[in-house]
């Protein structure tokens, strides 16, 4: 999921947030996230969720099935 990791680490930059801020944000181990950021593993729909909320962006937005940031989760 090349758009996610991409996604990942703009939102990263743009927030100005740390590894550890997102895994604890997110409740998944700092070298799980760093896996999800580096592309060697695809999160779960749970982690993708709750990175959504945390970035206040839609699912949608963070898979790449849309370009618009979205406000929140799309139902």
């Amino acid at each position: 999921m090349l758009i996610l990791k991409e996604r990942l680490l703009q939102l990263k930059k743009e927030k100005g947030a740390l590894q550890q801020e997102i895994a604890n944000a997110i409740g998944v181990s700092l070298r799980t996230y760093q896996r999800f950021e580096y592309g060697d593993r695809e999160p779960t729909a749970s982690s993708i969720v709750a990175l959504a909320k945390f970035y206040g962006v839609s699912t949608d937005y963070l898979l790449g099935v849309s370009d618009e940031r979205g406000e929140g989760l799309h139902e």
